[in-house]
């Protein structure tokens, strides 16, 4: 066995172990000195091209998924207990596009006040985290997303987020106003219903104390 069959090997060991994607410096601390991470990489997704399962990049690292075509027969009907809301989806998608954005940030391009519940449903999904403060009067705190986020919607940076024509073309833009509007078109009832999601568990805690700071 030659020692570069050895090193695929353990590459291939390594990325198996885990579930989150790993950078390639990462990769290169648990292979031996002097190895060729970036070759071995190419190597072994070339290997995995025509297979159940894939190398792929995403959130700025390497990782196994199952190939794209295979996904529609893998997928399992189960029970969704909570849907994210409309105000979840608009909120996450602001501090994608946006971040870092502090929370009047949010408020302003949204036109109603995020409910402390809205941050704490995407806090607990593990989809955005407090980011720095801003060295501006009362130092807000700002929300970003998460490597987590990437990784759920198969992205490999923030890069490849969808731009406007992109939206357009799939559909998922209508002729709504823009997001800065979304609210402008609700009923009282629809904002009332957004906007009382009740804080959730310790994860809502722990949003409401970072912000109380």
């Amino acid at each position: 066995m030659t020692d570069r069959h050895q090193q695929l090997r353990l590459l291939e060991a390594v990325l198996f172990a885990t579930r989150e994607p790993l950078s390639e410096a990462v990769l290169a601390e648990r292979m031996p000195d002097g190895v060729a991470v970036s070759s071995l990489i190419e190597d072994l997704k070339e290997l995995y091209a025509n297979r159940g399962v894939n190398l792929v990049r995403v959130a700025g690292g390497w990782a196994f998924r199952t190939a794209s075509d295979l996904a529609s027969r893998l997928a399992v009907e189960t029970r969704v207990e909570r849907k994210l809301s409309r105000a979840a989806i608009e909120t996450l998608a602001i501090i994608a596009y946006h971040q870092p954005v502090t929370r009047a940030e949010i408020e302003e391009i949204r036109g109603v006040s995020p409910s402390r519940g809205t941050l704490d449903i995407l806090l607990e999904a593990g989809w955005i985290r407090p980011g720095r403060r801003r060295r501006s009067p009362g130092r807000p705190l700002t929300w970003v997303s998460t490597g987590a986020f990437l990784d759920h919607f198969g992205l490999e940076s923030l890069e490849d987020l969808p731009g406007i024509e992109d939206l357009k073309a799939t559909g998922l833009l209508d002729a709504r106003p823009a997001i800065g509007d979304f609210s402008a078109g609700l009923s009282d009832a629809e904002l009332a219903e957004e906007e009382a999601e009740a804080p959730s568990g310790e994860e809502g805690d722990m949003a409401r104390n970072a912000e109380d700071d």
